[in-house]
């Protein structure tokens, strides 16, 4: 805990910077959800292909990034809102400007109470 998982256009692997995104958002996470920074994990998935509305994917002039952040049960409302506020903006820094028109969105949720995990 937390889960972030980062689902993005292929099309933007070289004007992601990923790494310094995770960290930046390690700490936004820690600072506006309390939680632990050794539990911070983030998985990037990239998508090899985006298509956008009647575009022609072969056009490749969209990219998508969606962020999911899963929380242990017990933040509220505001809270949620403040780190999906946070993730949009640490996106804005962390894409360079590119060939593509971005559209970012991100979530935070509440894992579900059958959620576990272990650590080896």
């Amino acid at each position: 805990m937390p889960q972030i998982t980062v689902d993005y256009s292929g099309t933007m692997e070289n004007a992601f910077d990923r790494e310094g995104f995770a960290r930046a958002l390690h700490e936004a996470t820690v600072e506006i959800a309390a939680a632990r920074p050794q539990a911070c994990t983030t998985q990037f998935r990239p998508s090899a292909h985006t298509v956008f509305g009647y575009e022609d994917p072969g056009a490749r002039g969209h990219a998508v990034v969606h962020v999911r952040i899963e929380l242990l049960a017990g933040r509220d409302d505001e809270t949620k809102a403040r780190l999906s506020e946070a993730v949009l903006e640490l996106l804005r820094g962390h894409v360079a400007e590119a060939a593509f028109t971005l559209h970012a969105s991100a979530e935070v949720r509440d894992l579900d109470p059958s959620y576990r995990k272990f650590d080896r």
